[in-house]
């Protein structure tokens, strides 16, 4: 064989050879477990129940990575994250994933050891205040006080907007949402700062949430989603494939209901190939074919996760940008080719 016949064997040899999850999923398996790392408890996001199961938005995303994983939504344990405590139980190896309220941002992808795999919410930070201020817009509060989260960049975002508005606004910062919500309450402050997420749960949370009112200004975007350490891009890109099979499982009208007769009686390529029927589509990670399938008949597709938490269900909140692409949303799974 000529040298150039043979570092094209070579070359065909390499890229024919399928990648594997790495040291991450290794240890996973080990362990029996994906360890998730969530807040300590924001309502219908990541917060026990009465009988001490998680619930919530953020809570199905690490169950969604767990069936891709072992097939088992419940081979998750959940591992409990303040503003201040989240970075580090991630970078210290406490924790395996991060899913809980955290804005993907700049500085969090590029100095912080940490990779941002995939966007799974999209929101905004605003303001909510008590009605009886008579504030209707963001630009009505100059002079007031506000109450915000520590380890946050929720000041950061106050100071940035309010300079540009040339607004006068001082910022109060406590450990948790819920001390932020106490102080609100107690009077120490005239609005509360955060994403529209943890705005809509502390207005849920109040003894008369009718006396309480979300201005609708965003005075900065924001993203939630996936965060892994870095080091490990299978790791990585297993997480993201897990998010886009909800996603793309909604795109194909999937359903926790119909996806077992899909699996059974489908003859869309497209959908044989999602659910691993026609092509083995968890080879490159080192799990199962049927890992997209193993999501959806146990947690459903994204819309059924954020009406039941987020939306009518939970929050109550629109789904806004959390649409499919299709239906003028941001939600887009990438090719499942």
């Amino acid at each position: 064989m000529s040298p150039r016949s043979l570092l094209a064997a070579l070359a065909l040899l390499l890229f024919a050879t399928p990648a594997f999850a790495g040291a991450t999923l290794d240890a996973i398996r080990r362990n029996g477990y994906v360890r998730c790392g969530v807040s300590t408890g924001i309502a219908h996001m990541s917060q026990p129940d009465s009988a001490g199961r998680w619930q919530g938005f953020d809570v199905e995303m690490c169950r969604a990575i767990a069936a891709a994983v072992f097939g088992d939504v419940e081979r998750v344990r959940f591992v409990p994250t303040t503003a201040q405590t989240r970075f580090t139980a991630l970078q210290s190896g406490e924790a395996d994933v991060l899913s809980r309220t955290t804005a993907l941002s700049l500085s969090r992808d590029s100095t912080m050891g940490l990779t941002l795999t995939v966007a799974h919410f999209y929101t905004g930070q605003g303001f909510l205040v008590q009605r009886r201020t008579n504030a209707t817009r963001a630009t009505e509060l100059n002079g007031a006080t506000v109450c915000g989260t520590q380890g946050s960049i929720i000041e950061r975002n106050i100071e940035d907007w309010a300079r540009a508005n040339n607004l006068r606004l001082t910022t109060i910062a406590f450990d948790t949402p819920p001390n932020v919500l106490a102080a609100f309450l107690a009077g120490r402050c005239d609005a509360i700062s955060n994403d529209m997420i943890n705005l809509s749960a502390n207005r849920l949370a109040a003894p008369d949430p009718s006396a309480l009112m979300l201005l609708p200004d965003l005075i900065q975007k924001e993203m939630h989603g996936i965060l892994v350490r870095n080091g490990d891009a299978e790791w990585a890109a297993l997480t993201r494939w897990a998010v886009f099979a909800l996603i793309q499982a909604e795109e194909f009208g999937l359903t926790r209901a119909n996806v077992e007769e899909a699996r059974r009686t489908s003859t869309d390529p497209q959908i044989r190939r999602f659910l691993g029927l026609s092509e083995n589509v968890g080879q490159g990670f080192g799990v199962s074919a049927s890992f997209a399938y193993d999501i959806i008949r146990q947690l459903g597709n994204y819309g059924e996760i954020y009406d039941r938490t987020a939306g009518a269900g939970g929050l109550g909140m629109d789904r806004g940008y959390n649409r499919l692409w299709t239906q003028g949303g941001l939600m887009i799974s990438w090719l499942w080719q």
